[in-house]
């Protein structure tokens, strides 16, 4: 026996599953809109933005399937409300996504005397591998410009300095060397200049407070009779304490916020009055989706069009890789390759490789 109104009308599912459709449809295109309108924008925002970016296709492409393969019941607005809820969704997150659609036609040739850099977060630099193999992997990229970050052990659930100068010494002979807080620039070309990133962060004379504070290492490099301006990046993660049910979680999320916004108005700041070429590198501990890189994204280069991969991601290193947090834009320089390579298990992060030369 039906009882009327309870089962299907002439389709696949009953009533109340064609609602649920339209349901999820329309909420998820609000939640989509939510993120663009509030991301980099509203502070409490950074927690939603850690969801992994390919859900902003995946979820609405899901969506916009079930619809078009007639899931919904007659009355066929059931299916239209659904499927266009669905593909505006699709529409604004693609550009949250993370895809790369330049990997089909990236390449070329690479011209000889094209600068090679690499950029690693260390992951505590070689407190937990040997030594020799850490050195091992920097070296074997042969590099002209290496830009390090977390140049530091951790201990007792907080950052320590090291002192590793006569190891990179040794191991890279006649490369010039900046070092600022957990910062390490690398270069085979003279440094001629370190130009302070002026921060609204407090800062102060102790190793640990220019730890807190130093978060981008400008050098400024003489290639070939031309300056190369270089960003060492690392700006501070989201999230520290874990008790997400007490008010001291968004305390310290709030801060956190405050202190990433001070290290990227500062970047910007220098980067926009800064008219060298220039490459800015290093992790950002931000996603595509996140809304903090838009200004990076429309004012410079993304070196990341020149990478094969059609979903570039850097963390974790040993997959599932779903999230991009490191990355490399470039002013006035031509970028011919661009990719992640693996950390052989020394870092979370996987380091990022350049070939580029100055335009």
């Amino acid at each position: 026996m039906t009882i009327p109104g309870d089962g299907p009308r002439n389709g696949l599912l009953p009533r109340w599953a064609a609602r649920s459709a339209v349901a999820a449809s329309v909420a998820w295109l609000a939640v989509t809109v939510l993120h663009v309108v509030f991301s980099g924008r509203f502070w409490f925002w950074v927690l939603p933005d850690l969801v992994p970016p390919p859900v902003f296709v995946v979820v609405p492409s899901a969506l916009l399937a079930a619809a078009a393969a007639g899931l919904c019941p007659r009355p066929r607005r059931w299916a239209t409300t659904a499927g266009a809820a669905a593909a505006v969704a699709l529409v604004l997150g693609c550009g949250q996504a993370g895809l790369n659609p330049r990997a089909l036609t990236a390449g070329g040739r690479v011209p000889a005397g094209a600068l090679r850099v690499v950029s690693w977060n260390t992951e505590y630099w070689d407190q937990a591998d040997d030594p020799a193999h850490f050195y091992r992997y920097l070296t074997a990229w042969h590099a002209d410009v290496y830009l390090l970050q977390e140049y530091l052990h951790w201990v007792n659930d907080g950052p320590q300095p090291v002192d590793d100068l006569a190891g990179l010494r040794r191991a890279f002979p006649g490369y010039h060397l900046a070092i600022s807080g957990e910062l390490v620039t690398l270069s085979r070309y003279p440094i001629v200049a370190t130009p302070r990133i002026a921060t609204a962060w407090p800062d102060g004379p102790s190793w640990y407070s220019r730890f807190e504070a130093r978060k981008v290492l400008r050098t400024d490099l003489s290639v070939g009779g031309r300056t190369l301006s270089v960003y060492n990046v690392h700006i501070p993660v989201q999230l520290g304490e874990r008790r997400l049910l007490h008010p001291s979680f968004y305390r310290d999320v709030h801060t956190r916020v405050r202190h990433r916004t001070a290290e990227y108005d500062a970047l910007r700041r220098d980067v926009a009055a800064n008219h060298d070429p220039k490459l800015i590198a290093g992790d950002f501990n931000t996603t595509p989706s996140m809304g903090e890189v838009r200004w990076f994204r429309s004012h410079l280069s993304d070196a990341v069009r020149a990478d094969h991969a059609l979903y570039p991601a850097s963390w974790p290193a040993s997959g599932p890789t779903l999230w991009r947090l490191d990355w490399a834009f470039t002013s006035g320089l031509h970028v011919y390759r661009y990719g992640f390579r693996g950390s052989e298990g020394m870092s979370d992060h996987r380091a990022q490789y350049l070939r580029l030369s100055l335009g």
